[in-house]
């Protein structure tokens, strides 16, 4: 089984930490195969970018999709995701919604703990996208953004514990994803100072992918499927996809 983790990110750094991360969850059962973006922003910081990633990461899918049995699209806003989902007759992952998913079958209620006050709007509409937002306690940031978002798992590692302590103490969360490709790793780190269960969402999103791609399945509404048309100015691969169509 082979799993194509795509880094809409350019920050090289965090995609070796996150493919870390997948091997080590994976354990023999697949090989990770690694991809960083080629253009964009070093860090996805708001919607906006996502949005501009997006479109960078279906071109960096299609053009590694060979011998692929599962993606995983590895930035917490999951840019993309529905849309690589209709294209591509593999399982499509991300790490928001496998964070998400994973809380739910863990606990009762869940709460986010990232770096940046920036992401608090996207990120609860993410979990409102996965429809529990009945069981989400919320957002939990800093009060201001870093201006090294990636050394926050270094820099804001006391904060975000702090962050994590009150989610649990005053939302009553009884689980805490730990939101952003920056943070990769920190769960395991910070799980004994926090009393709940902490998520790392690379390592919630392998475990799904791995299921998924075992299962043989796919996306379920073909109906959804583009229709064949041409294009300009996208990669070969890309345009090759939409050519084909449903």
């Amino acid at each position: 089984m082979r799993i194509l983790l795509v880094n809409p990110n350019m920050t090289q750094s965090m995609t070796d930490k996150m493919a870390e991360i997948a091997r080590q969850i994976a354990d023999g059962r697949a090989e990770i195969v690694p991809i960083t973006a080629p253009s964009g922003f070093p860090y996805i910081a708001s919607r906006a970018e996502a949005q501009i990633a997006g479109a960078i990461a279906l071109e960096m899918i299609a053009d590694n999709l060979h011998d692929i049995d599962a993606v995983i699209i590895a930035a917490f806003g999951d840019p993309s995701l529905a849309g690589a989902r209709e294209l591509f007759d593999v399982p499509v992952v991300g790490m928001a919604e496998a964070a998400v998913m994973t809380a739910a079958m863990l606990g009762e209620r869940f709460s986010i703990v990232t770096f940046s006050p920036v992401m608090t709007r996207w990120y609860t509409d993410c979990v409102s996208d996965t429809g529990l937002a009945s069981r989400f306690t919320g957002v939990r940031t800093p009060k201001t953004h870093l201006s090294d978002v990636a050394n926050a798992a270094r820099d804001v590692r006391a904060d975000l514990v702090a962050l994590a302590r009150r989610a649990v103490a005053d939302d009553g969360a009884d689980v805490v994803i730990l939101g952003g490709a920056p943070l990769a790793g920190l769960a395991t780190e910070i799980s004994a100072d926090v009393p709940a269960v902490v998520i790392d969402p690379i390592a919630a999103a392998v475990a799904q992918a791995i299921a998924l791609a075992s299962l043989g399945s796919r996306f379920a509404d073909r109906a959804c499927k583009p229709i064949a048309k041409t294009s300009s100015g996208l990669s070969a691969a890309l345009a090759a996809v939409i050519a084909q169509g449903a």
